[in-house]
């Protein structure tokens, strides 16, 4: 399976080669290394630790290991993983210095969060308080937190695109919001971990995405699209079609994420994510046209009439100013990258009825 993500693997390593130095030797401690953006990590760790001879090792969490060499064998046995199992609230600290940590385990499902708010709120902010602890425990440097640009709440309408500045924020009183107050709070976390400490802590509020190990029956719509099209169509659209959304690849986050953690400010937060907007109506078409064979596209809702269309697009002005950071896949490319990996390693998607695909 590695194989086939060379191109993407080849092109991080072009673009953060003289990153890596900084893990020549060392120990990285990653939660959530079995998950989109675990597996994105080890993959790119491990492309770079050996082709750099860096002679890293990382140690990642994971609830089950079984589970793990199940999903991606090449990953779980390479002989520079060791996996530590337990659950990301009680796991034990293993006996070993870790010059870094990545804290990128939290569960984004949207039934958690409207079922059991507390339990997905309690996840997030003692799960990194536990990483934070972990970091200290075994005299790590840096840290970085993956937490979401949910943390803005409802992106006001006068914004095309919501910067790190914005002052909005969920609403504490909705237990739906459990996940973003939650994520909210572990910034919190971070920033007080980093004070009078020699722990540098940074932070990814992270938007949506598309690529290889992707969940493809989540409430994500671009994943639940791609998906749709993969089981033969149509492309259903269960609402309006209205709300915005961006998605950036998974070899353009990659690059964004180690370089915040080397290189980004200490405290600091930086949105990830594309700044191209593009209605779910669109995108929804998108997919239908870069994909072959090519299906039909059904819009199950009525737009509202003068309603006005939500959205959730970042403003990423700092990661480009500050780290140089930038998106280089298009969004067309991205979903042809996509659907050949899920074609090629013959993960086939199920049939599945989702309510509403919103992110």
């Amino acid at each position: 399976m590695t194989n086939l993500l060379s191109d993407d693997l080849d092109r991080v390593l072009e673009r953060t080669r003289e990153l890596w130095e900084e893990l020549r030797g060392q120990r990285i401690f990653i939660t959530g290394g079995t998950g989109f953006f675990g597996c994105w990590l080890l993959e790119t760790l491990l492309w770079a630790n050996d082709r750099l001879d860096l002679k890293a090792r990382a140690t990642v969490l994971t609830r089950s290991s079984r589970a793990f060499e199940s999903k991606a064998p090449h990953l779980a046995q390479h002989p520079a993983i060791t996996m530590l199992v337990g659950d990301v609230l009680s796991f034990s600290f293993p006996q070993a210095h870790f010059s870094h940590v990545i804290h990128a385990a939290t569960q984004s499902s949207a039934a958690l969060n409207r079922e059991q708010p507390a339990l997905m709120f309690d996840t997030i902010v003692e799960g990194t308080r536990r990483c934070l602890e972990l970091a200290a425990a075994t005299g790590a440097s840096k840290f970085l937190l993956t937490s979401s640009g949910a943390v803005y709440g409802t992106q006001p309408l006068t914004l095309s695109h919501v910067p790190e500045s914005s002052r909005g924020g969920p609403d504490p009183l909705d237990p739906e919001c459990a996940y973003a107050e939650g994520k909210r709070a572990a910034e919190m976390l971070c920033m007080l971990a980093s004070r009078g400490a020699a722990l540098e802590t940074k932070i990814a509020r992270c938007f949506a995405f598309v690529g290889p190990y992707m969940e493809l029956d989540a409430h994500f719509a671009i994943g639940n699209f791609v998906r749709d099209q993969l089981n033969g169509g149509p492309i259903r659209v269960h609402g309006d079609g209205t709300p915005f959304r961006s998605y950036m690849y998974a070899s353009d986050l990659m690059i964004w994420l180690w370089t915040i953690l080397f290189r980004g400010t200490v405290g600091r937060a930086y949105n990830v994510g594309s700044e191209h907007a593009i209605s779910i109506r669109e995108l929804a078409h998108t997919v239908a046209d870069a994909l072959s064979p090519h299906v039909a596209v059904e819009i199950i809702g009525t737009p509202a009439p003068g309603a006005p269309a939500p959205r959730y697009v970042p403003c990423t002005a700092r990661a480009r100013q500050e780290l140089g950071l930038s998106s280089q896949i298009t969004l067309r490319e991205a979903v042809q990258r996509t659907q050949a990996w899920f074609q090629r390693t013959h993960l086939a998607p199920v049939q599945v009825e989702t309510q509403g695909t919103t992110r």
